[in-house]
């Protein structure tokens, strides 16, 4: 068991990383007239810079010269760059058309999306209530397509992204600061020739709306690499299961954004697609709490027979055990 303001911190960072993404509809809109490419291309480029201020307060550059070395690493890095890349300006670019309801519905579905992906191509097997969620899922779809007169493709494209993003991530194996370092590093230089064939085109806003846009133009680093701090903060003092379930906050701040500031439109048939969403999310966030809860009372069971077998063979042969010893009391922790 963690100690528990180290549960508690946890949760702090994790409602403030999920808070902050579940804003985000109320931050794009402020860099208008920016279009999204160009708001797209800031983030690279910002997010590079904090990165490696970040990196260089922590003085963590070990990591750099090893990976150098390791080509189809780098390929999975440029990879996952890519497809992150798709996914931010998809969100950008949806917020600002006004579809903030249908960005959320991509978040919802990214984790059916995970899943798909674990069963088509990592040939994992389902439990019967996870294919259950797959289905109803799959339902939903068609169900939204009827309400939209056509498939949600930017909530689609946002969750295959994303799902493809989480999946090469999981092949390249590295911290999130380190992650983030390597990606952006791949970002940056098209990301600045972008900026620098836009200033001299014209096109550019950068220094042509004042400086309080130039500000938050700027600022689009931070905002990015901010939450993914918290995250990473959130993830090294929670366990799994309660970060699968905060995972659902910023979808869900979206969605409220999208109906009472955006005052988006919601017929019956895209609140029968978002029913049956919540729905097959709420399958398999149940499954998942009763296969880790078994999972835990087989471990325990498990670990009182070592101990029993443990105790016995001390008695036949007269020698205590020292994993049965008792444990000497723990320090007093300030709470």
């Amino acid at each position: 068991m963690k100690p528990r303001n180290e549960q508690r911190s946890g949760l702090a960072y994790g409602f403030a990383a999920y808070g902050m993404w579940g804003v985000f509809p109320l931050y794009w809109p402020l860099l208008e007239p920016a279009g999204a490419g160009e708001i797209l291309a800031h983030r690279m480029v910002w997010s590079l810079v904090v990165a490696v201020a970040v990196l260089a307060v922590l003085r963590r550059w070990s990591w750099i010269r090893p990976l150098l070395r390791q080509p189809r690493r780098l390929a999975a890095i440029a990879l996952a760059a890519t497809v992150i890349s798709v996914n931010w300006g998809m969100y950008i670019w949806a917020v600002n058309s006004g579809y903030v309801v249908e960005t959320a519905l991509g978040y919802f579905i990214n984790p059916l999306v995970s899943i798909a992906f674990g069963v088509v191509l990592l040939r994992e097997r389902l439990r019967p209530v996870q294919w259950a969620a797959v289905g109803i899922g799959a339902a939903a779809v068609v169900v939204l397509a009827v309400g939209y007169g056509r498939l949600p493709w930017i909530a689609l494209t946002l969750a295959f992204s994303f799902g493809t993003y989480s999946l090469v991530k999981k092949q390249v194996g590295m911290d999130g600061l380190e992650s983030f370092a390597a990606e952006t590093s791949v970002q940056f230089l098209p990301a600045l020739g972008f900026l620098v064939f836009m200033g001299a085109d014209g096109g550019s806003t950068f220094t042509g709306e004042g400086i309080g846009h130039t500000l938050l133009l700027a600022t689009t680093g931070a905002v990015t690499a901010i939450p993914l701090i918290c995250f990473g903060a959130s993830a090294l003092r929670l366990p799994l299961s309660t970060i699968g379930l905060m995972q659902y906050l910023a979808p869900t701040f979206q969605f409220v954004l999208g109906l009472v500031v955006f005052h988006e439109s919601m017929p019956a048939e895209r609140w029968a697609g978002f029913v049956l969403v919540w729905l097959a999310l709420a399958l398999l966030t149940w499954d998942a709490l009763r296969h880790a809860h078994r999972g835990r009372v087989a471990r325990a069971a498990a670990l009182a027979a070592a101990e029993r077998s443990a105790a016995a063979h001390g008695a036949v042969t007269g020698t205590a055990d020292p994993a049965v010893q008792p444990a000497a009391p723990a320090p007093e922790t300030s709470h």
